[in-house]
C-alpha cells in the first residue's frame, strides 16, 4: 500500500515509518523540518513541509491508499492552532484528492472518551493534567467526524518505549478504565498499521492499552 505518514519524526511516527517499510508498504513521510527524519529506504519518499502548505500536502497525498498523523501540539499549556488548523487542511486536500482512508492518533481522554475514565481521575486528566492537548485532539476529531473521510480514531493510554508486544486491549464499547492503562508506542504503532486496510473501526474511535 502507498501511505502518508504526517508526524513522521515524532517517537510514534518513527516507529509506524519503520514498520511499514519492514512490511513492504510505500511510505511518504511528511515532516516539518529537513533532517528531522535521518531514516533511508527505497521504498520512503520524505516530503518537507508545513502544515499550512497546500501545495506540499496535496504532493504528499496524492495517489495514497491511507494517511496517519501522529501530530501533537507539543504543549501541555498552550494550545496549538497549527496542529488543529493542519488537520483540517489534510482533511481537506484528502476529500479533494479523494483519499479517503485516515487513521488519526489521538489519546484517552479526548472526545467522549473522557466518560471512560472516573470521575477523579477525569478531572486530574482531563481538567487540569493534559487539558490543553486533550483539547486540540476533541477538536480534531469532532473535524474527522464532521468530514467524508473514512476515518478511524486511535486512543490509547499512557505512552510508554516499551517493545512491541501484539499484547493489546481494544474496542469502541463504552467500558470503565480503573487506574492509569498504559501501551507501547511500538503496539501503537503496529496497531495502527494494521487499521490501514482494515473496517473494524470505520469511522469509530477506539480506546487501546495494553
Amino acid at each position: 500500500m502507498k501511505l502518508v505518514i504526517f508526524g513522521a519524526s515524532g517517537q510514534t511516527g518513527k516507529l509506524l515509518v519503520e514498520q511499514a517499510l519492514e512490511k513492504g508498504h510505500d511510505v511518504t513521510a511528511y515532516v516539518r523540518r529537513e533532517g528531522s527524519l535521518t531514516l533511508s529506504h527505497p521504498k520512503l519518499r520524505v516530503v518537507i513541509g508545513k502544515l499550512n502548505d497546500s501545495a506540499r500536502l496535496q504532493e504528499a497525498i496524492a495517489g495514497a491508499d491511507a494517511c496517519f498523523s501522529t501530530l501533537g501540539g507539543g504543549s501541555l499549556t498552550k494550545r496549538s492552532p497549527e496542529l488543529t488548523e493542519g488537520i483540517s487542511l489534510i482533511v481537506k486536500q484528502m476529500e479533494l484528492l479523494k483519499v479517503s482512508r485516515l487513521i488519526y492518533l489521538s489519546s484517552i481522554g479526548a472526545g467522549e472518551s473522557r466518560f471512560l475514565m472516573g470521575p477523579v481521575l477525569r478531572f486530574f486528566i482531563t481538567g487540569l493534567m493534559l487539558r490543553v492537548p486533550l483539547a486540540d485532539h476533541s477538536t480534531n476529531e469532532e473535524c474527522l467526524a464532521n468530514s467524508k473521510l473514512n476515518w478511524t480514531i486511535v486512543r490509547p493510554g499512557s505512552l510508554t518505549t516499551g517493545v512491541k508486544t501484539g499484547k493489546v486491549r481494544h474496542g469502541s464499547d463504552f467500558i470503565k478504565l480503573s487506574g492509569n492503562p498504559k501501551i507501547s508506542r511500538a503496539d501503537v504503532a503496529a496497531f495502527m498499521l494494521d487499521q490501514a486496510g482494515s473496517k473494524l473501526y470505520g469511522k469509530k474511535g477506539v480506546w487501546l492499552f495494553e
